[in-house]
């Protein structure tokens, strides 16, 4: 059907989508090298939002109407680039903020009450009669929520369900039931568990510096379920190794796939590869939301989701 819109996925691990897209559109896969005549024909670029925006390849299509968002997140997108040329984004907001802090939840659980370390020990034979692993409540510990967007707010929920004290901050102020500390270093200081739960862009990279780590301290948890840029992460290491922070917790990290001999001999850490809100249920709606900007986009329609 060669009228169809033709469509290019920028990422592999997007490549799953194809069977359903391929339903509508002709789909290419840029890690395949599309044919050289589907560069006047491409209209809309399937993508994860984490990753840089290829500009050079954008003003190479001169076809392009979308850039489509698969993933809630769009900081790898340059909006203000992509406006300033007449191509709009869209992405898909409010599908996956409940799993993300579910998964937020499970970290903190996991790394405070040393679930997988128990695990691990019961299978290498550790448990015996004579061991007892001791592991402190989470009532009454003090959580801090690096911003209060739909992921902080349902991470704030669930601490307080499970009896922890909860503030939060942010660089804006915003109506909340739970008191925001005066600044991120204060928050830190004043926390047990730190959960990041903000949005990245180009300005709060490396908002977790090593001051932040340090105040956070060695009986503190990090829990990152947001963006792997926003920890220095060489200096998150350092502090895990050497005690000045006491655990970490990461669905993120600075470069994914992360390299497993990056943390193999980083002790007190709980890792997961990138699945916070990577449940059937929230894959079903961001496809959907996908493929009803990509109709709106080619009908001339307003989008669905726009990205602001």
């Amino acid at each position: 059907m060669p009228n169809r819109p033709a469509l290019l996925i920028m990422q592999r691990h997007l490549a799953p989508l194809t069977a359903f897209l391929e339903s509508e559109w002709t789909v290419y896969r840029f890690w395949e090298g599309p044919p050289a005549e589907a560069q006047g024909q491409i209209r809309a670029l399937v993508v994860a939002g984490e990753f840089p925006l290829d500009k050079a390849l954008i003003e190479s299509l001169p076809a392009l109407q979308l850039i489509a968002c698969f993933t809630s997140g769009y900081d790898g997108i340059d909006v203000d680039w992509c406006r300033a040329r007449g191509l709009p984004v869209s992405h898909a907001p409010g599908v996956n903020h409940e799993d993300v802090a579910d998964h937020a939840l499970g970290l903190i659980i996991a790394a405070r009450r040393q679930i997988a370390a128990g695990d691990r020990a019961l299978r290498a034979g550790g448990w015996t009669v004579d061991s007892r692993m001791i592991t402190p409540s989470l009532k009454d510990q003090r959580l801090g929520v690096v911003g209060l967007g739909s992921i902080g707010e349902a991470v704030a929920r669930r601490g307080e369900a499970m009896r922890m004290a909860v503030r939060w901050w942010g660089p804006r102020e915003k109506d909340s039931p739970w008191p925001r500390a005066g600044s991120l270093l204060e928050l830190a200081r004043d926390s047990d568990i730190l959960v990041v739960a903000c949005k990245a862009d180009d300005s709060n990279r490396g908002l977790i510096s090593r001051e932040v780590i340090e105040a956070l301290g060695p009986n503190g948890l990090l829990v990152n379920v947001a963006r792997g840029q926003l920890v220095d992460e060489d200096a998150l290491i350092a502090a895990l190794k050497d005690g000045r922070l006491g655990q970490a917790a990461l669905d993120v990290f600075e470069e994914e796939p992360t390299s497993a001999a990056r943390w193999a001999d980083v002790p007190n850490t709980v890792l997961t590869p990138h699945t916070g809100g990577a449940t059937t249920e929230a894959v079903q709606g961001m496809l959907m939301l996908l493929m009803q900007n990509l109709r709106a986009a080619f009908a001339g329609e307003p989008l669905k989701t726009p990205a602001a």
